[in-house]
């Protein structure tokens, strides 16, 4: 395995880019799989990797070892701690990042079946829990609008835990254009709403729409949801993070569609 310890390779440059820049990432159609556990996930379920880069602990690491194996043909370059550092976006590597294709779904001229409709949500740990709940939960399409957070960010995908490989993950999408010809019934969730989540049929193809985590849904798209509801908040808090929300909902939807 080569071993690159110059800043000044163009390799390592390549990398850093994608680490760094967003608009890379997307331009370059290429995420970075920071750790092992989403390095193991990828390639049970997607394949190899287009590249893997290594710490040098990392390349003695015998569970990273066998990992590699795993990874087939995918070009392996260890880097020095501390150009490594630089390349990952955690505290505490592991010693292993790989890049991959962002997988790329189109958004089919109609959609049915169940999902969660993400509207300009900003905060990647938000997106990368709700997305884990969503799998845990058997929803496997999840919508996000134009100015939500980039799914296939660094963060969005720790916080993921490897959640991105077993979902239809449609982003950009105009979510008022998508509401007017969906198949199913879409439920908003609103502080104040007469309707409780636990009184709503939530099971069949039902679209789960939830807002920015200041601001909340847009008028213009909660007047298109079907129904509106809020979760019961007993205790002395204001309101629920967007993430929770959604993970109460989801899973009051497992309990429904188990009880039938």
């Amino acid at each position: 395995m080569k071993t690159i310890t110059s800043t000044e390779n163009p390799r390592f440059r390549s990398l850093l880019r994608l680490a760094q820049s967003a608009r890379e990432r997307r331009t370059a159609g290429r995420s970075l799989l920071d750790g092992t556990h989403l390095v193991a996930t990828y390639a049970e379920r997607m394949g190899s990797p287009v590249e893997i880069a290594l710490s040098p602990d990392g390349a003695e690491n015998p569970e990273i070892g066998r990992l590699l194996e795993q990874c087939g043909a995918a070009r392996i370059t260890v880097y020095s701690d501390a150009l490594f550092r630089q390349l990952s976006s955690v505290a505490t590597p592991t010693g292993i990042i790989a890049v991959v294709p962002t997988p790329k779904t189109d958004l089919p001229p109609t959609l049915d079946g169940p999902g969660v409709w993400l509207e300009d949500i900003q905060d990647p740990g938000n997106v990368g829990s709700i997305l884990r709940s969503a799998t845990a939960a058997g929803v496997t399409t999840v919508c996000l609008s134009k100015h939500s957070v980039h799914a296939w960010s660094p963060r969005v995908l720790r916080a993921g835990m490897g959640a991105h490989f077993g979902l239809r993950i449609l982003e950009g999408v105009d979510l008022q254009h998508l509401a007017k010809g969906y198949g199913g019934r879409i439920i908003a969730t609103r502080m104040n709403a007469d309707k409780t989540i636990y009184e709503a049929d939530l099971a069949g193809n039902v679209a789960l729409l939830f807002g920015n985590e200041g601001s909340g849904l847009s008028p213009e798209l909660s007047a298109l949801a079907h129904e509106t509801v809020c979760i019961p908040m007993p205790g002395r808090t204001e309101s629920l993070n967007v993430a929770a929300a959604a993970a109460v909902c989801l899973f009051e939807r497992v309990r429904q569609v188990q009880g039938q």
